[in-house]
């Protein structure tokens, strides 16, 4: 169980700091040089890791946007030869060129169909 422990010289609150020099763990004053030996060595780490892969995202109202380039795509819906085309937009160290296209007629979101099967995302 962690608990409060208070500096004996200046009655701060002592906070869990690494000390190098002995290899241990210490509760050390940040206003004076106190410092003692932690007897509770639990260490807690929390690692978050979230997994994202390629979406879609919000596709209405991209077949008005002007600034998105437009590609003869034929709509798998609706057999419209006219969409807009732009990238996965998730803020990742390894992000793929996976063009979504959206259909200008009928705002369906689809893939390139000469993706091969195993690079393609989910689509959701």
């Amino acid at each position: 169980m962690a608990s409060l422990h208070f500096c004996s010289e200046c009655n701060n609150l002592l906070y869990p700091k690494a000390d190098p020099q002995r290899n241990i763990m210490v509760y050390a004053c940040r206003i004076c040089p106190y410092d003692e030996i932690g007897e509770n060595k639990c260490v807690y780490r929390n690692d978050l890791l979230t997994v994202t892969k390629e979406q879609v995202g919000v596709t209405h109202d991209l077949p008005t946007d002007t600034t998105l380039a437009h590609a003869k795509m034929i709509c798998p819906k609706c057999g419209h030869d006219d969409a807009v085309f732009f990238q996965d937009q998730s803020k990742r160290k390894e992000t793929r060129m996976i063009l979504f296209y959206v259909c200008t007629k009928c705002n369906e979101s689809y893939l390139d169909p000469t993706l091969p099967q195993d690079n393609r995302p989910d689509i959701d």
